[in-house]
């Protein structure tokens, strides 16, 4: 292979209009050991998308958004973030994401801004652009009422908000969501979901999220992909997929290509029970 044909293998194709995808998975594979937890998956996230994806515990999710911030190393495929190969430009990658995982990600010992100057520091935002960079996440986030507090004192949507004004201050061109709502009342899931369209409409981040809550996606998500032992078992706009099967939810649409309801695929492991109830605790 020449140089050439190597910077091409390297790169994502572009879409229609010249621009790479913002997100590319192509033929994806993970195995761990015997087990194959996601089996050659593919899909595409445009820019400036939001982009879906769901399924049941243990279905692949979390390990699928592990393997596009760099945290894993995939079996065989290829993905693409932001242009950047995962496997060959991983430093690239994880300097143009934001990642909020499911469980509480801020430090409860230190107040709101310190957790801001902090996370500035740890991923490299240069000490000249910090401190701008910190005041437009409070602004974006609307931060300053709790600026001084413990982080351990805020509720539930507040430490949302706070996580996600850590995750901006690289100003990333993607943002990867793991159920951002979890243990929140419908009042704060709004507001956290406020602000990320705000955030969209202002610098234009792509964001892939996961989540159980079918409303949420219906509502928020531009297109979905609904993934299953590994396997992605439908993709499309919500109300392409509810045509598609004859469904008059998102909710049908999932029963109808996975053959269980949500509220079954919700409780999942008992390890997977006690973690979702140790966040909601701390998020309470």
């Amino acid at each position: 292979m020449n140089a050439t044909e190597a910077e091409s293998a390297a790169s994502p194709p572009a879409n229609h209009d010249g621009k790479p995808p913002a997100i590319l998975v192509e033929d994806l594979v993970v195995r761990f050991g015997e087990i194959e937890a996601v089996g050659g998956i593919s899909f595409s996230v445009a820019p400036g998308e939001v982009f879906g994806l769901l399924g049941p515990n243990g279905a692949g999710k979390t390990t699928t958004i592990r393997v596009l911030t760099t945290l894993l190393e995939p079996t065989d495929g290829r993905a693409f973030v932001a242009g950047f190969d995962v496997r060959e430009q991983s430093l690239e990658v994880r300097a143009s994401i934001g990642y909020i995982p499911q469980a509480i990600s801020v430090d409860g010992a230190l107040t709101a801004y310190e957790n801001l100057d902090f996370y500035g520091r740890v991923t490299g935002v240069p000490g000249r652009e910090r401190r701008q960079r910190i005041e437009e996440a409070i602004e974006t986030m609307q931060l300053q009422p709790m600026l001084d507090r413990l982080a351990r004192t805020l509720s539930g949507g507040m430490l949302r908000r706070l996580e996600i004004a850590t995750a901006l201050l690289n100003r990333p061109a993607v943002l990867f969501l793991d159920e951002p709502t979890v243990g929140l009342d419908p009042t704060a899931r709004q507001m956290v979901w406020d602000h990320l369209g705000a955030l969209r409409e202002q610098a234009g981040t792509t964001i892939l999220v996961t989540t159980h809550v079918m409303e949420e996606a219906e509502r928020y998500c531009k297109r979905l992909a609904i993934i299953d032992i590994g396997h992605i078992v439908e993709q499309g706009e919500p109300r392409g997929l509810m045509e598609r099967t004859g469904s008059d939810s998102l909710e049908g649409v999932f029963t109808s290509v996975t053959g269980r309801h949500i509220n079954e695929t919700q409780e999942g492991r008992l390890s997977d029970v006690r973690a979702q109830r140790r966040v909601a605790g701390r998020l309470g």
